[in-house]
């Protein structure tokens, strides 16, 4: 294993306690009102070409027990350095050995079967994605209803279409096991659980 420059990696949360604590929040606060949109506002530089709120959202939730899988613009850029050193994640290979997965862009978004589903007994043994998009707006996009929704609210989300919405389907139909997945664009973070359903 070669060393680690440590002078390439940046820093992490300015307090770790208080800046951890308030991105989880901000984290549980997106997936328990899908379709919300958030601001990341912590102080904590993102490595270069990444959304600050994805990376700050992983560098919240990982620790030395989690399992971590990168698309592969991500899995050769500075990130992979940035959250071993700062979480002691582990970083896989295969899409589905993964508790959390971070995408670089809907381009190199995989089929939501091709990540951990969970069981009826371990739904926690699912993936969680974090994705980077373009764009993310509450005016127009696709009509959201279920937990933690008040009715019904709108969510446009850059980039995935009609398919994304046939497997997300499919996704709902395996609770409760299933993926979640939250999105980020820029210091921007909505999120969707499993119990969510989704019309385009």
């Amino acid at each position: 294993m070669s060393a680690v420059d440590l002078s390439r990696i940046g820093p992490g949360f300015a307090d770790l306690a208080l800046g951890s604590q308030a991105v989880f929040r901000t984290v549980l606060d997106a997936l328990s009102h899908p379709g919300r949109i958030l601001m990341m506002r912590e102080e904590a530089p993102p490595p270069r070409d990444v959304h600050s709120a994805a990376a700050l959202a992983l560098l919240a939730l990982l620790d030395q027990d989690c399992a971590l899988w990168l698309s592969p613009s991500l899995a050769s850029g500075p990130a992979v350095a940035w959250l071993r050193f700062h979480t002691g994640c582990r970083i896989v290979e295969r899409a589905a050995d993964a508790q959390f997965a971070w995408i670089a862009g809907v381009s190199e978004f995989p089929a939501l079967d091709a990540f951990a589903q969970g069981s009826e007994f371990e739904p926690e043994k699912s993936t969680t994605c974090v994705i980077q998009v373009d764009a993310l707006a509450n005016d127009g996009g696709w009509t959201l209803q279920g937990p933690g929704i008040n009715g019904a609210c709108r969510l446009a989300v850059a980039g995935l279409g009609d398919d994304f919405v046939a497997q997300w389907q499919d996704n709902r139909l395996r609770f409760p096991g299933g993926v979640d997945l939250l999105f980020s664009s820029g210091e921007r973070l909505a999120g969707i659980s499993r119990t969510t359903r989704i019309r385009s």
